[in-house]
């Protein structure tokens, strides 16, 4: 059959038989993409809520006469859904004494304006506990001892993150647990007064058996604030005063560290 060609030729190409007959091959179907939760982040921009939770601190420090008060307001993302999580958003420290009003002003400030900045923010916590008092520091209830009233506004800090799970706190693995309390008992064992004899002549008839195995029995059970033996000294992993010398190595009888590896 002939076919008149009223247009100029500008290109050809031979379609051979069986690519006429070869179907035309069909479209693949598009998958509609699963809708997608929009997870809200921290970020400077976020809006304060008319109402926030928190939690309030008091902190009983020997360098000042009056207690301080450290309130941490938190700020709760995605309500209600699996992302739901809390988030620091600004910081209030109170008290009656008036004396370090300006950089307890600052010091609220700046780290509220960190908080809302959004990120990571526990680095907080290492900056605020490596502030040292010129002074020198204390020790608080349980023989902690803090190097500043600074260290310890950190150390609430780090105390309210890992209650609402920004840190988690490693967990001492059992067999260092054992290995700890072994090497308690060996230097309390160590440390022990041994019993005094009777004199000689003396009446044992006068000595009741249960005071001598009474005495025998009990140890030296005198203890620091820590409820370490008293001859602890301070440990510099975790600040408590439960370093003793056992083998001729420092042992902490607190977190394990040991200065022998």
């Amino acid at each position: 059959m002939a076919i008149k060609i009223e247009k100029k030729i500008k290109g050809y190409n031979v379609v051979k038989p069986e690519d006429k007959a070869a179907p035309a091959p069909a479209p693949v179907p598009v998958k509609e993409a699963a809708p997608v939760a929009e997870v809200i982040q921290m970020h400077e921009s976020l809006e304060r809520p008319e109402t926030l939770v928190g939690n309030t601190y008091k902190i009983k420090s020997p360098l000042f006469e009056h207690a301080l008060y450290v309130t941490i307001n938190d700020i709760v993302l995605n309500a209600g859904t699996q992302h739901e999580q809390r988030r620091p958003f600004e910081l209030f420290i109170n008290s009656k004494n008036m004396d370090h009003f300006q950089w307890i002003v600052a010091l609220t400030r700046i780290l509220s304006a960190v908080f809302r900045k959004g990120g990571d923010v526990t680095f907080i916590v290492e900056e605020l506990k490596a502030v040292f008092d010129p002074r020198g520091g204390y020790f608080k209830a349980g023989g902690i001892y803090m190097p500043s009233i600074v260290a310890e506004i950190g150390g609430v800090i780090e105390q309210h993150m890992k209650s609402i799970g920004l840190i988690h706190d490693p967990e001492m693995s059992e067999a260092t647990r054992q290995l700890i309390a072994e090497k308690r008992a060996a230097y309390e064992k160590a440390t022990a007064k041994p019993t005094p004899a009777p004199a000689v002549g003396a009446d044992l008839a006068a000595i009741a058996p249960s005071d001598t195995a009474q005495a025998s029995a009990t140890p030296e059970t005198h203890t620091n604030a820590s409820g370490f033996p008293p001859g602890a000294t301070l440990c510099a992993k975790c600040n408590t005063q439960a370093l003793v010398l056992m083998d001729g190595c420092q042992t902490c009888l607190n977190c394990g560290y040991s200065k022998c590896g």
